[in-house]
């Protein structure tokens, strides 16, 4: 077992040389967290869907968006590798790890971003639904985990970080099976990092407030309301602010990805203008 590589001090946020795959990389906090990832000199692998959801409905074929997504990266001087497919298909996950090492050598970062929630109660949940959030949210994980954590332990270093929720630390009305996956990351994030810290691989759980992204849009959808709405409504924060912008995640991943954050593993790091505070 190779030794584990822990930085020696704290070096600025410069990813140059390093690799990063994130999960649900078209669109919203995965878009914005793979410029930023760019921006520090990281290539990146981008994974997501090439085709749309029957549930929830909101979530589209975003082919497209990664490529549009490698344009913006390469105008950075950077490097990307678009790989489509589902969360829930191992094999698809495989294949663009696969691909990510073919092409670059290594990957150094996993964020497992991809997600979905949807409104409904208890009783009105179908088996189907109840699957499909589970599955994508918390499965996923997973699996992108599982097809990456070999290459972590040869390489002796690593780091995961796992989107979860202010919904993965309490309760939501309606929300029972987004909180169900977002609480299951929370536990993946523990078991992992006790699992994996031998190897100097790092693994933590970030959990934002509302964010303006597609997802608020899908919620507002459903309701027949706007965004905006749906942010003021359910939001609660301290600060006076509805929602927070994708940026404010992705600077935050970037941080707890990088050797200035390399002593914090197994944590929940909280991005949420205060609402947990009470």
């Amino acid at each position: 077992m190779p030794e584990p590589v822990l930085s020696q001090t704290p070096t600025i946020e410069d990813f140059t040389g390093r690799v990063v795959f994130i999960t649900g990389a078209g669109s919203g906090q995965g878009r914005a967290t793979a410029l930023a990832f760019a921006r520090k000199g990281a290539s990146v692998i981008g994974f997501d869907l090439d085709h749309c959801l029957p549930y929830p409905a909101y979530v589209t074929d975003e082919a497209d968006a990664l490529t549009s997504l490698g344009t913006e990266i390469e105008q950075l001087g950077g490097h990307f590798l678009a790989a489509t497919g589902d969360v829930r298909d191992a094999q698809a996950l495989q294949a663009a790890v696969d691909a990510g090492l073919d092409r670059f050598g290594r990957i150094d970062v996993l964020f497992n971003n991809a997600g979905v929630g949807s409104y409904a109660t208890a009783e009105e949940l179908t088996e189907d639904q109840w699957d499909a959030v589970l599955d994508i949210n918390l499965k996923g994980a997973w699996l992108a985990a599982r097809a990456i954590i070999p290459t972590f332990i040869a390489q002796g270093s690593g780091a995961i970080i796992n989107n979860s929720s202010i919904a993965g630390l309490r309760g939501f009305p309606r929300l029972s099976h987004y909180a169900a996956s977002k609480w299951g990351l929370v536990g993946l994030t523990k078991s992992w990092a006790i699992e994996l810290a031998p190897h100097g691989v790092r693994v933590l759980s970030i959990h934002p407030t509302g964010v303006n992204s597609a997802f608020n849009d899908g919620l507002a959808a459903q309701e027949g309301s706007t965004p905006r709405e749906i942010a003021e409504r359910s939001a609660g924060n301290l600060l006076p602010v509805p929602w927070i912008e994708v940026d404010d995640v992705a600077e935050l991943v970037v941080f707890l990805a990088s050797d200035r954050a390399r002593f914090i593993t197994g944590s929940q790091v909280t991005v949420d203008a205060g609402l947990l505070t009470a």
